[in-house]
């Protein structure tokens, strides 16, 4: 007996580090579902008998002008109910029927979202925007999906409950992200440099911590790398005081191509959505309560036509204008209190050799206690962002002390044999943070810090505030508020679309009435996998690397963009002719963007349907007069128009970056490609000389094997 009791507690501590030890193993290398790996819901086309290829066919939103054409009715039924009630008559159904349960104000990651959402439960919706989808913040992120290591230090650190909800909220909306939209988000990487040894067992603890508690919405661990290895995986890190990095992993996306593919994907479930069409009122009816908007179409005054206001009807309205949120609750009450609290976020895009394509950094602390990251992105790099009060404009503008506090701060992590020059930066821009006040807080000036959702005595629901990687959260909620406060039914979606392009495919989304966007796949996603790239250059005889773009810009649809672009007449590629030569866009991206996503400038195109604009502001000046004659030709564009379409489009690219020098160019210059660049920051930044022999020879002396000049022409 006391034998057996001698070896009780030591068999029981052994079984339970071997069971622990166990758990640890199998949750590091257990089975992942990783999003995007799946076989396709969708096969790809097949050849007819014939050996004709038959492509999918994908179902088509409505136009632009059917749209709007929508949007007038509901205010024209609206009104011929109001006649009949005056009558005696009645209200008729047609009136009903036309006046929509919601109206959303803004068609950013917010107001799209609502949008889906609100089409999803089977409500009638509208959504309109002022200038473009993604056009202000939701374009001008840090394409980062993330639950926020940071915010899990401050709950650790500070015991506070609520930066821990928000932390565990982020993480199940990052795995909904990558869930929903495979093609546009993808796991990454992020390098957090140890420069103490003591601070090793400090962030490995930390980020297991996040590891743990994302659980099953996690994809990949953390994971320890020494010195050699971390300059192994991250060349370009400075070897003085490093001692090892920890990696952890959280989510990269496309922002303004997600954005896009929401407000696409409620058109196709129904909602009417209209860009560039302005409000300018609010109507209220006779008790105060409001009732509908003004508002008027901004292409027809592109075009030099009379723009027209009319009137569209609905329940409820919803103001997701982001920075402009403020505007629009003035509209409702002039004497209301501001609630948006501006800050600048400045982002700089420096070219891809600044870092490893597949894995990004985060240096924790600046030298004033910022977070800085340094990202992968699109080929290239994205360093940011600064956070500072700003203003509020349409189009912000870079600082050049901001954008030399991020090249300073990357010069104290990146190896000295690197030179960062200002030079280097391809693109920068602003985007202006919402940061919102509680208008009904005893303290004013506390920031809330997540998201903000009121109702005004006259009925305007404002949603404001938050991040991209809580967009669907917010949207769920915001709808929730909308059906009590509008007591609006919602009901089963019968008549589901067939956005696969074959008979319907199965999101496991049971479109009951009640929220199911945490299922609802986005266009393009039925029909995506990672190999899809190789069918397109096997059908099209598209290049490697814009096939690969394609699909993770554009899903399955890129069957569709490929098939729109014109044949090169050359033995390889067989079709898609680059819009701009370094980069991977193409002539089949700009009539995508037209005629299937409501594109309407060219700003359009160069920013928010393909990203040249954020990557290179000089390649799209380059770019911008293909792209103007494509969509003359698309959208019948007279001279006049594409007049108006190239100061708008040069005007905007000053907010990307281009230099001022550049801001006169005229469409000549640079269809001739004369347009001077001696006085640019970049001419001095390589070797250009009229005689690189001679010059050559004058700093090499008596190194015979170096002369090029006119021995060598001998």
């Amino acid at each position: 007996m006391a034998f057996r009791q001698r070896l009780a507690k030591p068999l029981l501590y052994t079984t339970a580090a071997a069971a622990a030890g166990g758990s640890y193993l199998y949750f590091v290398y257990r089975p992942r579902n990783i999003p995007g790996s799946d076989l396709r819901a969708v096969p790809p086309p097949g050849y007819g008998e014939e050996g004709g290829l038959r492509p999918p066919r994908f179902p088509k939103v409505k136009t632009r002008d059917e749209q709007i054409a929508d949007l007038k009715r509901s205010g024209a039924g609206a009104f011929k109910g109001l006649l009949n009630a005056g009558t005696g008559e009645g209200a008729t159904d047609d009136a009903d029927d036309g006046i929509y349960d919601l109206l959303v104000i803004g068609a950013g990651a917010t107001g799209t979202g609502v949008a889906l959402d609100a089409a999803s439960r089977g409500l009638k919706v509208a959504i309109v925007e002022r200038d473009d989808f993604s056009s202000g913040t939701s374009s001008k992120s840090t394409k980062l999906v993330h639950g926020g290591v940071r915010y899990l230090e401050k709950a650790v650190w500070e015991l506070d409950y609520n930066q821990y909800k928000l932390v565990k909220e982020a993480l199940r909306e990052r795995k909904y992200f990558l869930d929903t939209a495979p093609h546009l988000s993808m796991w990454l990487p992020i390098m957090l440099p140890l420069d103490k040894w003591w601070k090793a067992p400090y962030y490995w603890a930390g980020t297991k911590c996040y590891d743990l508690l994302a659980g099953s919405e996690g994809i990949e661990t953390s994971y320890f790398l020494t010195k050699s290895k971390a300059l192994d995986a991250f060349p370009m890190l400075k070897r003085t005081n490093l001692v090892g990095a920890l990696v952890y992993y959280d989510g990269a996306h496309n922002d303004s191509r997600m954005n896009v593919s929401l407000a696409m994907t409620a058109a196709l479930y129904g909602a009417t959505v209209v860009n560039h069409m302005e409000v300018t009122g609010l109507e209220k009816d006779a008790s105060g309560k409001l009732c509908g908007a003004r508002v008027k179409d901004l292409v027809q005054e592109k075009n030099g036509k009379p723009a027209a206001e009319f009137v569209i009807r609905a329940k409820g309205i919803v103001n997701a204008t982001g920075p402009f949120t403020d505007s629009i609750r003035k509209m409702d009450d002039a004497d209301t209190k501001e609630i948006v609290a501006p800050s600048s976020g400045v982002h700089v895009v420096l070219p891809g050799y600044y870092s490893p394509q597949k894995m990004g950094l985060i240096d924790p602390k600046t030298s004033d206690g910022r977070v800085i990251f340094f990202l992968p992105w699109q080929g290239n790099t994205i360093a940011g962002t600064t956070d500072a009060p700003t203003t509020i404009t349409q189009n912000p503008v870079a600082g050049d002390d901001e954008i030399d506090w991020i090249l300073s701060e990357i010069r104290h992590y990146l190896s000295p044999d690197i030179n960062v020059r200002r030079g280097d930066v391809l693109a920068a821009w602003s985007g202006i943070r919402p940061l919102v006040k509680d208008p009904n807080a005893k303290n004013t000036e506390s920031l809330v810090r997540n998201h903000l959702i009121n109702v005004s005595p006259s009925g305007l629901l404002t949603c404001a505030g938050g991040k991209w990687t809580t967009y669907r959260q917010m949207a769920e909620e915001c709808v929730d508020e909308a059906i009590n406060e509008y007591h609006l039914q919602t009901k089963p979606v019968t008549n589901v679309p067939d956005i696969s392009g074959t008979e319907m495919v199965n999101d496991g989304a049971k479109l009951d009435g009640s929220c199911q966007t945490h299922q609802v796949k986005l266009v393009g996603a039925h029909g995506f996998s990672k190999t899809l790239f190789i069918n397109l250059i096997q059908h099209f005889g598209i290049e490697t690397d814009v096939a690969k773009h394609l699909t993770e810009s554009y899903g399955d649809r890129a069957w569709t963009v490929a098939a729109l672009s014109a044949p090169t007449e050359k033995r390889f590629p067989v079709r898609g002719d680059r819009i701009s030569a370094p980069y991977p866009f193409v002539d089949g991206e700009v009539r995508y963007a037209v005629r299937h996503e409501y594109a309407q400038t060219a700003v359009d195109v160069l920013a928010r349907r393909t990203r040249l604009a954020f990557l290179n502001a000089q390649a799209a000046l380059e770019a911008l007069p293909k792209v103007i004659d494509i969509m003359a030709v698309e959208l019948k564009w007279d001279k006049k128009r594409q007049e108006v379409e190239w100061r708008d489009s040069v005007s905007f690219l000053e907010s990307m970056g281009l230099p001022k020098s550049k801001l006169s160019a005229t469409r000549k210059e640079v269809e001739t490609g004369k347009l001077s660049f001696k006085d640019s920051i970049e001419y001095k930044m390589y070797s250009r000389h009229d005689a690189p022999g001679d010059e050559l020879e004058s700093d090499l002396k008596g190194n015979s094997t170096l002369k090029f000049g006119s021995a060598a022409e001998k």
